[in-house]
């Protein structure tokens, strides 16, 4: 079947969700950061390349009934991804659309309504303007794992502390971080959350005051809180 076939299946029911804004679902821990609370149509997210924040992004709009591509992301950690409500049955992956890749994440847009892609390599210029006139004829949006210039939106990690480690012993439970949205618009000024990426039972939450750690960045926390390090935006 082809990819443009699968699209429609879950139209209605994301119209519906919408609510007429323009704005596919984000998780509820997700809404502060975004423009009008949602992913908006015809927009690009960039995000870190790793971790779970990539498939968080995705994850709302997917419970809803979302068509979802994934490329270029092989190791991608899909349990985790379907845990925060990723729907691995309208999910499209390609593991490596190979370095011809923007025709591979064009006809993504042409069936899915959010893709997610980490490039292999910087996208020219005349590339990016491509994929991004097929987001707004599609209504889509593309999630970048990695930096692309002129995004709509640009969510960052750039502080983070794991429980669950002792000294030298323990398992890695949960992470608290500072994630900072800022881009275009209604962004331009910068919007900061802290959250649980992910909590204890895996999913994504804001996290409370009370566990935000205390420390600053490369120290450690004291007994009680997690250990605070910077991370690269």
């Amino acid at each position: 079947m082809p990819v443009g076939q699968h699209r429609s299946s879950g139209s209605a029911a994301l119209a519906a969700a919408d609510g007429g804004s323009g704005a596919l679902p984000v998780l509820p821990a997700l809404r502060e950061l975004m423009p009008r609370g949602g992913l908006g149509r015809g927009s690009v997210v960039s995000v870190p390349e790793s971790g779970l924040l990539p498939f968080a992004v995705l994850a709302g709009a997917s419970a809803d009934g979302a068509w979802c591509g994934i490329a270029g992301m092989p190791e991608a950690g899909l349990a985790a991804a379907a845990g925060l409500g990723l729907d691995m049955a309208r999910t499209l992956l390609v593991p490596d659309p190979g370095v011809n890749w923007p025709p591979v994440v064009s006809s993504l847009i042409d069936g899915c309504e959010l893709v997610l892609v980490r490039p292999p390599a910087r996208a020219a210029a005349q590339a990016r303007q491509r994929l991004e006139a097929a987001l707004r004829r599609a209504r889509g949006v593309l999630v970048v794992a990695g930096d692309w210039p002129g995004a709509q939106v640009r969510l960052r990690v750039v502080a983070q502390g794991w429980t669950g480690l002792g000294d030298g012993y323990g398992r890695l439970r949960s992470c608290c971080a500072e994630v900072v949205a800022d881009g275009r618009g209604e962004l331009a000024a910068g919007r900061t959350r802290w959250l649980w990426l992910p909590a204890e039972d895996g999913a994504v939450t804001v996290a409370d005051p009370a566990d935000i750690p205390a420390s600053l960045p490369g120290e450690s926390a004291g007994a009680g809180g997690p250990a605070l390090r910077a991370v690269s935006g």
